[in-house]
């Protein structure tokens, strides 16, 4: 994980679920250094559901009942059930539906049942709307009867006669998830959210729900058939480079592939040739060649043969290696701390916050003086917005070695995060003082350029953001990644969908394992109403995917995607009104 990529993660935050970019087409986008959020999510956020009814949200994260009520009038109170003359059916039908209302509000559930009953028998086929209502009314009191299955078979009936019954779809979404049938919960809400027009925090945040679930579902299966991906050249190169003092590599001071320190000669030519595919067959050969060997030379071959496992998201066999270093009493206080960083990285990337924690205090313990750990745990604070903690870590990290760039930028860059916090504009200030020096002590260090101008972009001064990603991209002119974000900043900035695009397709030509370069793009494409084209990218990306939350997060992407465009073409709908121009 890269500064850029942990910084991206947490200054995205937003209210709203990160998937609206994919199922809101065309809402209005800004940059976030990792992902695209809303720009006016906190005015979306903070208005009121007109119309509709107020409701708790359960601990499990299930609306409460009285979120979705039933529909129509309830008897005057008191008032007999008596048949008017000339009453037509429809108003017989309409009589009994109020009756049922009046036993559904006492909470008589099934007395209400038996007035829906009558209405529906009564009310002619002719009026479908009213039918609509009748089976959705019954449907309600089956939920709090807790009987699902009848609540979906009511509910698709309503739907049957009403197909853009928003309350149906709600209600029959709820119902289906305590079955788990999220892809058809995932339709009903999906069709609700843009029936509403993105307007109910209620049910955008059961599909973000939904969507999140879902994504998990699918990127475990994805992980179980998926070939390994090795990540592009400059993505290692990259890697390596957030590294300190990573002592299979030959000096403190060059972090390079090129150098490193062992005796094997075939592994130090793949590196220097960048055959990364090799690597870790090479490692094997000479790991096998030293079955009985224990020494430090055999832990360092086994640590770099962990770390291109780690690298191809290949966990369980990085694990293996990475505890044999660390259980070992050959291997040196300095490689078994760089192999507790790595697992405790990884157990973050399985969503294991525990392990990975435990893995950093005992690396402290072993070599307290490493500033690579205080660097790759500032960063895994930050990815968890506990940006004090990350604050006192990058401040250690670079307390103990204040000539890395990387650790320097990163702590200016948290720094900033916490002003923001709290709110105080003198320690922002402070932090933007931070970069100016970090750009005369690290002057050809492009994630300097890349944090300031994401500074930028959040006070809206474009124009020099825009002037630092062209920095960051001439001190790193094959690093796509900065690309992508300086395409993303062209929609923040003006909305230039077409200039954005070309930034993010020449990232692709130059590195096409960019998956930042495909996710981005696809959610663009969504935002255009080109969905059959997002969802190409957004499987692009997932071939490229290597951690669980990736995957999630890009399978939630595609999955709102793909679901939209069964929803619109099954309705009938035209989202014309939602495309970016």
């Amino acid at each position: 994980m890269t500064a850029s990529s942990a910084a991206g993660s947490i200054a995205s935050s937003s209210p709203l679920p990160k998937w609206q970019l994919a199922l809101a087409v065309g809402a209005p986008v800004a940059l976030g250094l990792g992902y695209m959020y809303y720009k006016n999510s906190t005015k979306s956020a903070s208005k009121p559901d007109r119309g509709k009814a107020k409701g708790n949200i359960k601990e499990n994260g299930t609306s409460a009942d009285k979120q979705i009520s039933i529909d129509g009038e309830i008897s005057p109170k008191g008032q007999p059930l008596t048949e008017p003359a000339n009453e037509t059916q429809l108003e017989k039908a309409q009589r009994y539906k109020n009756e049922g209302n009046n036993f559904f509000k006492a909470g008589k559930y099934d007395e209400a049942i038996s007035w829906y009953n009558k209405a529906i028998e009564t009310c002619p086929t002719e009026n479908p709307i009213d039918l609509a209502t009748f089976y959705h009314n019954r449907a309600a009191a089956y939920e709090h009867l807790k009987k699902y299955s009848a609540v979906k078979a009511d509910c698709t009936k309503a739907l049957e006669f009403n197909p853009r019954y928003i309350k149906a779809l709600q209600r029959r979404a709820r119902a289906m998830e305590h079955s788990k049938e999220l892809e058809l919960v995932l339709e009903d809400v999906t069709a609700a959210c843009i029936l509403e027009r993105f307007n109910n925090q209620s049910t955008l945040m059961m599909a973000d729900r939904v969507l999140k679930e879902l994504g998990r579902q699918h990127a475990l299966e994805h992980m179980a058939k998926k070939k390994p991906v090795m990540p592009s050249k400059h993505f290692i190169k990259t890697y390596f480079s957030s590294f300190r003092k990573d002592p299979i590599l030959a000096t403190d001071d060059e972090q390079s592939t090129d150098n490193i320190t062992s005796d094997f000669e075939s592994v130090r030519k793949a590196l220097k040739e960048e055959s990364y595919d090799d690597v870790i067959p090479l490692c094997t050969e000479e790991i096998n060649a030293l079955e009985s060997d224990s020494s430090l030379r055999k832990m360092k071959i086994l640590l770099l043969r962990a770390t291109f496992y780690l690298l191809l998201g290949q966990h369980e066999e990085a694990i293996a290696d990475l505890e044999t270093i660390i259980n070992s009493d050959s291997a040196s206080k300095e490689v078994k701390a760089n192999a507790l960083i790595k697992r405790a990285s990884m157990y973050m990337q399985l969503e294991n916050p525990t392990k990975c924690f435990a893995d950093f205090d005992l690396a402290i313990e072993i070599d307290p003086d490493c500033s690579d750990i205080y660097h790759h745990r500032g960063q895994v604070n930050l990815l968890l917005e506990k940006v004090e903690e990350a604050k006192a870590d990058f401040q250690k990290a670079v307390d103990l070695n204040p000539t890395f760039a990387v650790a320097f930028v990163q702590k200016c860059y948290t720094d900033y995060r916490y002003g923001h916090m709290k709110k105080d504009v003198y320690l922002m200030e402070q932090a933007m003082q931070g970069f100016q020096d970090a750009f005369d002590k690290f002057p050809d260090c492009s994630e300097c350029y890349t944090l300031y101008a994401q500074m930028l972009s959040d006070v809206q001064e474009y124009a020099k953001a825009d002037s630092y990603f062209a920095k960051a991209i001439e001190k790193d002119p094959n690093n796509a990644t900065i690309h992508v974000h300086r395409g993303l900043l062209q929609l923040q900035w003006n909305g230039n969908i077409d200039k954005a695009m070309e930034y993010i397709k020449k990232a692709l030509e130059m590195d096409d394992k960019c998956e930042f370069g495909y996710e981005t793009l696809g959610t663009i494409e969504v935002q255009r109403g080109n969905m059959k084209e997002a969802i190409e990218l957004f499987d692009k990306a997932l071939e490229l995917g290597r951690t669980a939350i990736e995957l999630t997060h890009i399978f939630s992407l595609k999955d709102a995607a793909q679901t939209q465009l069964t929803v619109t073409e099954r309705l009938g709908m035209d989202l014309s009104w939602l495309g970016m121009s």
